[in-house]
């Protein structure tokens, strides 16, 4: 029996399911550890390699689909080899390779982990440390931030990943879950992502020398991201109206700011976290020494503070269980039939 063959039978979607729940509840404990070699470090390696001997010469719009082309297709050939590798060995060893993917591709550990340094340097008095510890955040310059813009840095791209690193992976996980496609799993869905998603980090500017190279790699991760910033945003209200954040000043941001950014997709977390704490996100940035002028997204009912970075952190994780927790109740009702 193949791989192919035998995963309906026996490894269906609440299979899956059970593994991605206790995925999620690992990324919460340890996150991803040092020591662990991770696939989004084999990815970069990759598209640093490909970025390094295509973009120059002509035509680099082209060169940059083929570069997404040979990003994805290596990606989903290396995941299935994997897969179908250690089904043909071990069981077991196709639980752990998959958990073990699973639980690098959620963020929220990693991610709350980051931001609580810039945090920790702002709060020592250390603006040199906090610009450092934001520069690996973010691709602004960092370098002559002041302590209210590192703030509305962070908090900017706390909300971003909010979706990018949690809420979309999970999307992505989840869909794989109910998909009758063997092969299209979630681990190798979620890993398609992820691979989009860092082509996207690494080439997807609009500065040069990235403006033709990276235009597929940013228009792609635009779309698959469609759905995930919407809905995740949603689920980020939910939790904040839990959580005791003003729940109708979240959506009356959210309703009026969302599409405040270049990115059809980026300012829908960052409107959300800027109505539920009543900050104002945006405005003008420099990146690889151009300055990018873009509109502002919330009220500045009161300042930017370093509590904005703890909150937002808060909302990260409280969206998360509320995905889990729907998940959970519709698992319950689609798997026991």
């Amino acid at each position: 029996m193949n791989l192919i063959e035998g995963l309906p039978l026996g490894l269906g979607g609440g299979f899956w399911f059970l593994l991605i729940l206790f995925g999620v509840v690992l990324d919460w404990l340890i996150g991803d550890p040092s020591w662990l070699p991770h696939p989004i470090v084999g990815m970069g390696k990759t598209i640093s390699f490909l970025n390094k001997k295509l973009n120059r010469g002509k035509h680099r719009k082209a060169k940059g689909f083929l570069l997404l082309f040979l990003v994805l297709a290596l990606t989903g050939i290396i995941v299935f080899t994997l897969q179908w590798i250690c089904y043909k060995i071990n069981i077991f060893l196709y639980i752990i390779f998959n958990l073990y993917l699973i639980v690098t591709s959620l963020a929220a550990k990693t991610l709350a982990t980051e931001v609580e340094k810039v945090m920790n340097a702002l709060k020592g008095g250390d603006i040199e440390v906090s610009r450092i510890q934001v520069g690996y955040l973010v691709g602004r310059d960092t370098t002559e931030l002041k302590e209210k813009e590192i703030i509305r840095a962070t908090v900017e791209t706390t909300a971003e990943n909010t979706i990018d690193g949690v809420l979309a992976p999970l999307f992505y996980l989840l869909l794989g879950a109910l998909l009758p496609v063997p092969w299209l799993n979630p681990v190798m869905l979620v890993m398609l992502y992820k691979a989009t998603n860092t082509l996207d980090s690494m080439v997807g500017y609009i500065q040069e020398p990235y403006k033709d190279f990276g235009y597929a790699s940013a228009k792609f991760d635009d779309i698959i991201n469609f759905i995930p910033a919407r809905m995740g945003s949603f689920f980020m209200l939910i939790a904040g109206m839990f959580l005791g954040y003003p729940f109708k000043d979240g959506c009356r941001i959210f309703k009026r700011d969302r599409l405040n950014h270049k990115s059809p997709n980026s300012a829908h977390p960052e409107s959300v976290v800027a109505g539920l704490l009543g900050i104002q996100l945006g405005g003008t940035n420099q990146y690889f020494g151009e300055i990018l002028k873009k509109p502002t997204i919330g009220e500045a009912k009161t300042p930017l503070e370093t509590l904005d970075i703890r909150e937002t952190i808060t909302i990260m994780y409280g969206s998360e269980v509320v995905v889990m927790i729907i998940s959970i109740i519709a698992a319950v009702l689609i798997f026991s039939f």
